[in-house]
């Protein structure tokens, strides 16, 4: 595993940390490092989360990895491994702000996701080999996580999840902050909605954040390039007929609503179609 030291001064050290307050002296990276160049979003959350709330993350971060944009976490359990599996899953970029050296691997568990990281993506910390995940790491790594990007996505947090505290930097560095509404029923989400409330532009669909990057669009060339080939069947059905319901996708697609209701749930992520009184259109 190859290690590459960026000091900060270097002429590829990232522009937007040095825009930050307190920007770490050197960045020590495993993985393509062009990334910390690139556009970057953080999509991030609770450890503890809920089917909603993965099922998400991979989502939104398959629809910004398929987009050409590089989704940075911190590769925690839970909502962080998501985002980054999503972007591997598409393709795409994916870089992993660590609380610890970049040949440490925490939560253990995450192995191979690292390794897929260090192969496909980039794995990058302030800290040199060596250096054990103390916990009192991780607050001074959110500044890196927020400093890195655009934008700041919460999906899904708890009360008092360090994924508000991420939020909170983003906003004092001027990135902007997105939250994922939840059921204001459960705990997992008091979070996210709070951040709405105090607010945080609400993300209703991936297309929220890429129009926001400048980077919607459901026409046919855009549609062909980003999405899969089972998904693009479903967005030329829709197109060439209106509005439909699901029953009215499978029977066209000859395929079973267990299997299109995933796809279709995917696609509205990516803003390509939207659904309204229970039928779906393709966005124009």
């Amino acid at each position: 595993m190859e290690i590459k030291v960026i000091n900060k001064g270097d002429a590829d050290y990232p522009e937007r940390l040095l825009q930050i307050a307190g920007p770490p002296k050197q960045l020590y990276c495993c993985g393509d490092t062009s990334m910390l160049r690139g556009r970057c979003v953080a999509v991030i959350g609770s450890r503890t989360t809920t089917a909603y709330g993965r099922n998400t993350a991979k989502a939104i971060g398959r629809c910004l990895a398929a987009a050409g944009v590089t989704v940075v976490s911190g590769m925690a359990r839970g909502i962080d491994s998501c985002a980054h599996e999503g972007a591997l899953e598409a393709g795409g970029k994916t870089a992993a702000v660590l609380g610890c050296g970049p040949d440490v691997c925490y939560p253990p568990e995450n192995k191979l996701l690292m390794a897929d990281i260090q192969r496909h993506g980039l794995i990058v910390t302030e800290y040199p080999p060596g250096t054990t995940p103390d916990r009192f790491n991780f607050p001074r790594r959110n500044r890196i996580i927020s400093g890195l990007c655009e934008a700041v996505v919460v999906v899904q947090a708890r009360n008092r999840s360090g994924s508000l505290i991420t939020a909170e930097l983003a906003a004092e560095q001027s990135r902007d902050v997105f939250a994922v509404p939840g059921n204001i029923d459960s705990q997992y989400n008091l979070g996210n909605n709070k951040l709405i409330k105090e607010g945080a532009i609400p993300l209703v669909c991936v297309d929220d954040i890429l129009e926001h990057l400048g980077l919607s669009g459901a026409d046919e060339e855009d549609a062909r390039d980003r999405l899969s080939e089972r998904e693009f069947q479903l967005f030329e059905i829709l197109g060439n007929e209106g509005e439909m319901t699901v029953d009215e996708v499978c029977m066209r697609a000859g395929l079973k609503p267990a299997y299109v209701n995933p796809i279709l749930s995917v696609m509205e992520m990516k803003g390509f179609i939207s659904s309204d009184m229970g039928k779906f259109f393709v966005k124009k």
